[in-house]
């Protein structure tokens, strides 16, 4: 049986893709995971300043053994990586490569690792390819980072093309990032759903708005939301309340000045399902940009799973569920979207059947196939 070494995103947060199908894989397979290791050099700005803060504190905190969490779930061995998030620099790049070398390499030794095989979600892992006599290399591709914000472009696309000229297989998780890659191995895996946690039923949660239909959003509040269409759209809708669950990234004044427009902060994932399944409508509110153009967002099958109708505007892969979603005409206004949405109420256990069967664990059985052909 293969064990697994992946460099992701800081294990813990609200899950990605990559969480969740290595959650799954955990079951048969052991891991270590290998904290983000960064796409962009540190900014002089607040939020870059406390998130080099909480990794130097990571660091500190880290003892010579990887950290084992306590839990009841099944857990992967931590690396908090000593590195310095500076990729552009060749030289930066063989230290960063020496330091995580020493620290994976013991932790190998130490759980007695086997059959490796590296799982990279992240194009400045490319280095690692290699060099931990693994048995083969997997590029997880779930983004585009070349559009993605909060990304050094100039510096992490030279990346990907080296990373995907060396790996062994490429997983992509939608048709518009498989274009990008000539690797003949390329492979479409589209995300999954916790289907049983978003399709079963919730107690309303106390801080939602009472007697009045809710427009809800969850996720990072960020740049590629528009956020001028939505402040239009609560405008022309002052019956309804507007909610929004999650970190506030982007300048949302516009929104924020409107008394039926509530931000609510962030909430663990476990109890998303409690806000959605209690909206009337839930909202993909995107602008139209190359990141969402090739994105395949998790919350579009956990809308989905929940039953709640969905309000969206176009792009590629919420096409796959036109019949399904309301989705934004040419100059049709937002509002009216919501308004379509809110009608398809009876269609609730069509929406959840179509995604009964994406489940993260139905994900990991395919990709499961992947690896034991990979390992032999």
């Amino acid at each position: 049986m293969a064990d697994l070494i992946v460099f992701g995103e800081d294990w813990g947060g609200l899950p990605s893709s990559t969480q969740h199908l290595i959650s799954h894989l955990m079951k048969r397979h052991r891991v270590i995971w290998v904290n983000s290791i960064g796409m962009r050099s540190p900014r002089l700005s607040f939020s870059d300043m406390k998130r080099v803060y909480q990794k130097i504190m990571a660091m500190l905190k880290r003892s010579d053994k990887p950290s084992q969490q306590s839990s009841e779930q099944i857990t992967p061995i931590i690396i908090n990586p000593k590195v310095l998030p500076f990729h552009s620099s060749k030289l930066i790049r063989q230290l960063n490569k020496r330091l995580l070398l020493r620290d994976i390499n013991r932790a190998i030794e130490q759980e007695g690792f086997e059959k490796v095989i590296l799982w990279l979600s992240l194009p400045t892992a490319v280095d690692m390819i290699g060099s931990l006599s693994e048995r083969a290399s997997i590029y997880y591709c779930g983004d585009d980072f070349e559009g993605l914000d909060g990304v050094d472009h100039k510096t992490v696309k030279p990346l990907e093309q080296e990373l995907a000229k060396k790996v062994d297989l490429i997983l992509v998780v939608s048709k518009t990032l498989a274009r990008k890659f000539t690797n003949p191995n390329t492979i479409i895996l589209p995300h999954g759903v916790d289907y049983p946690l978003f399709s079963s039923p919730t107690i309303k949660p106390h801080d939602l708005p009472e007697n009045a239909p809710i427009a809800g959003f969850y996720g990072s509040i960020s740049p590629w939301l528009d956020t001028d269409m939505l402040a239009q759209s609560a405008i022309a809708l002052p019956s309804w309340q507007f909610v929004f669950i999650g970190d506030i990234k982007t300048n949302v004044s516009s929104l924020q000045a409107l008394p039926n427009v509530h931000f609510l902060g962030p909430r663990p994932h476990n109890q998303l399902p409690s806000y959605v399944q209690h909206w009337n409508v839930a909202m993909l509110p995107f602008l139209g940009n190359k990141q969402i153009e090739a994105c395949n967002p998790l919350k579009l099958r956990e809308y989905l799973a929940s039953g709640t109708p969905i309000a969206a505007t176009p792009f590629p892969a919420v096409r796959e569920y036109e019949n399904l979603v309301a989705i934004q005409s040419p100059k049709e206004p937002f509002s009216r979207v919501i308004l379509r949405a809110n009608k398809q109420q009876k269609e609730k256990s069509i929406r959840q059947d179509t995604v009964s069967n994406e489940s993260w664990q139905h994900r990991a059985t395919q990709l499961e196939a992947l690896i034991n052909h990979l390992s032999r």
